[in-house]
C-alpha cells in the first residue's frame, strides 16, 4: 500500500493551490494530488491588484505542467470510492488503496439541476458542460436560462443569435452581486450587440478529456465525475451562437420559478388557456417546454439550469459521519479542518464554520477557491509540525474582496455589499449610465462595502477605508464627487 504524508483530492482551483501550498513551504513533503479528470486547473497570469484583489487566469493543464515544477508532488488519475477514516486510508474505484497522514478534501461543487436525467436540461459548471452546451447552442433558435446568479448573467450577456427567455425568481436581475439601482444600469445593456472582441484579446486554453472507460463503467458508484470548477473569463474567446440570423433578443421573466417541464406530448394534451411565450416564431413544436409559476409555458430548444451548486460531498458522507454547515458542505474551522481528525477541506466542497469577520463571508467563487486552497497547505504543514497553535488565520478573510466582468465591464465587490437593510445601513450612489455605477454602503458613518462597475480606480482606497472602519460621516455626499480625488483625503 502506497503512504504519503499530504493527499489533496480533486484537481480544480483549490486542490491545485493547496498542493502548490505544501510543496511551496516545504519541498521535501511527500505530496499526492488525486484527481478524478486528466486535467487540472492551473493559475496564470496573477496579478496583485490591492492588497485583498487579485486577477488571474485559468487554464486547464496535462499533469506534468504542475509535476514538473515540484519534484517532491506525483499526480494520479484516480476516483476516490470511499475513506477508512480510522486507518486513514484512501479506497479508489481501481481498487487501489493509499494510506495518508494529512487529507484535504477539495472536490468542488456541482450544479443543481431542475432536473437530473432530462437531455434537454443542462447545467453549467465546468469545461466539458461548456462544451456541450455550445454544440446545443449552435442548433438552437430559442432557450430559456434559469438562475439569476454570475453564470446565467454572463450567458445572457454573451449568446447571439438566438432567442433567450431569462426567468429568475426575483424582482431584478444578478441579485447575487447588485441591487436594484445596479441591475438598472446593466439592462440597459442587454440589448447591445456583443462588441467584437479585440483580436489580441487573452483566450482561454480548454480541452476536453474522456473518462477512462473502466471508470466510466464501475458499477459500484453512480458518482458523477466532474472537472473543476469555470474560472474567470470562462466565456472569452468562445463561440456562443444560435441559428437564428438576428443578433439577439432577450426577454426577462421576473418573480417566477419552474412549476413543470413538459414533453411535446404532455404539451399537447394541456388546456388551451395557458399562455405559451415565445420570442422565435419558428421552430414548432419545441423539443421541451416549461411551465412557469406565472402560467406561462414557454417552448425552447433546451433550458440551461443556473439555480446554484451543491457540494460534492457524497462519497465522504458514506465513509464517516462528517458535520456539515447549513448550505451542505464539509464543516470546516479556522484552521480548514473538519470534524474528522488530520481531515481539511477547502473550496466550494466546504463551509466555512469559524467566527467571521464583519467584513467577511463565504461565496463559491474562484478568488475565495484559490485562497483557500493556499491557506490550506499551510495548514496542514502546521499541523503536520505539531506547529497548530501558532497558526494565524490568513489576511485574505478579513475582508470580502472579488473582481470579475459582466456585460463586459469591470466589475468590483468588497465587504458587505449586498447589505440593504436601510435601518442599519446608508448608501451612496453615483452613476453615469454606461458608464460607471458607485455604491458605497456606510454603517454609523463607516464604510462597510462597496460595487464598482466600470473603471473607477476607487477599489484601493475604499478596500482602506473599510478596514481601517475611519468615520468618513462628516464627507458627506462628496465622498463620491468625481471632482475630488478621495484618495488624497486618506493617504
Amino acid at each position: 500500500m502506497e503512504k504519503y504524508q499530504f493527499v489533496v483530492i480533486g484537481g480544480g482551483i483549490s486542490g491545485v493551490t493547496c498542493v502548490e501550498s505544501i510543496a511551496t513551504f516545504n519541498p521535501t513533503a511527500q505530496i499526492l494530488l488525486l484527481t478524478g479528470t486528466p486535467l487540472i486547473k492551473a493559475i496564470t497570469n496573477y496579478v496583485k491588484l490591492t492588497k485583498f484583489l487579485e486577477e488571474f487566469d485559468i487554464e486547464e493543464k496535462p499533469f506534468n505542467y504542475l509535476a514538473e515544477q515540484y519534484s517532491n508532488l506525483i499526480i494520479k488519475n484516480k476516483v476516490v470510492e470511499r475513506l477508512d477514516t480510522d486507518k486513514q486510508i484512501i479506497f479508489c474505484m481501481d481498487n487501489s488503496q493509499i494510506q495518508y497522514d494529512q487529507l484535504c478534501i477539495c472536490t468542488g461543487a456541482r450544479p443543481k439541476l431542475l432536473a437530473n436525467s432530462n437531455p434537454y436540461v443542462l447545467g453549467i459548471r465546468d469545461t466539458e458542460t461548456v462544451e456541450s452546451f455550445q454544440k446545443k447552442l449552435t442548433s438552437a433558435k430559442q432557450i430559456l436560462i434559469v438562475g439569476n446568479g454570475g453564470i446565467a448573467t454572463e450567458l445572457v450577456y454573451e449568446i447571439e443569435h438566438c432567442s433567450v427567455i431569462w426567468a429568475i425568481k426575483d424582482e431584478h436581475i444578478s441579485t447575487t452581486f447588485f441591487d436594484e439601482a445596479a441591475a438598472r444600469f446593466f439592462l440597459d445593456r442587454i440589448e447591445i450587440v456583443k462588441e467584437q472582441q479585440k483580436l489580441n484579446e487573452k483566450r482561454q486554453k480548454y480541452e476536453i478529456t474522456e473518462i477512462p472507460s473502466e471508470l466510466q463503467n464501475n458499477h459500484t458508484t453512480s458518482l458523477k465525475i466532474c472537472g473543476g470548477a469555470l474560472g474567470p473569463d470562462w466565456a472569452t474567446g468562445r463561440s456562443m451562437k444560435g441559428a437564428l440570423s438576428e443578433p439577439r433578443q432577450v426577454h426577462i421573466e421576473y418573480q417566477v420559478e419552474v412549476k413543470n417541464i413538459l414533453t411535446p406530448e404532455l404539451y399537447q394534451k394541456r388546456t388551451s388557456t395557458t399562455e405559451n411565450l415565445q420570442l422565435s416564431e419558428e421552430h414548432i413544436p419545441w423539443p421541451v417546454y416549461v411551465e412557469l409559476t406565472n402560467g406561462k409555458i414557454i417552448g425552447c430548444d433546451f433550458v440551461v439550469s443556473a439555480i446554484g451548486v451543491t457540494p460534492n460531498v457524497e462519497t465522504f458522507l458514506q465513509s464517516a459521519n462528517f458535520k456539515l454547515g447549513t448550505d451542505g458542505g464539509l464543516l470546516v474551522d479556522e484552521r480548514m479542518c473538519t470534524s474528522i481528525k488530520n481531515i481539511f477541506a477547502c473550496g466550494d466542497v466546504c463551509s466555512a464554520g469559524w467566527t467571521l469577520t464583519e467584513q467577511w463571508f463565504q461565496m463559491r467563487l474562484w478568488s475565495q477557491a484559490r485562497q483557500m486552497g493556499h491557506y490550506a497547505g499551510k495548514c496542514m504543514l502546521a499541523y503536520a509540525n505539531n506547529q497548530q497553535d501558532s497558526l494565524t488565520m490568513d489576511f485574505c478573510f478579513e475582508l470580502f474582496a472579488h473582481t470579475t466582468k459582466f456585460f463586459n465591464m469591470k466589475v468590483v465587490l468588497l465587504g458587505r455589499y449586498h447589505e440593504n437593510d436601510m435601518k442599519k445601513y446608508e448608501n451612496l450612489i453615483r452613476m453615469t449610465p454606461g458608464v460607471e455605477y458607485i455604491r458605497v454602503t456606510l454603517k454609523d458613518g463607516r464604510v462597510h462595502g462597496c460595487v464598482f462597475i466600470g473603471d473607477t480606480e476607487l477599489e484601493e482606497t475604499f478596500e482602506n477605508l473599510i478596514l481601517n472602519q475611519i468615520d468618513v460621516s462628516s464627507y458627506g455626499e462628496t465622498l463620491l464627487d468625481p471632482n475630488i480625488d478621495i484618495a488624497d483625503y486618506f493617504d
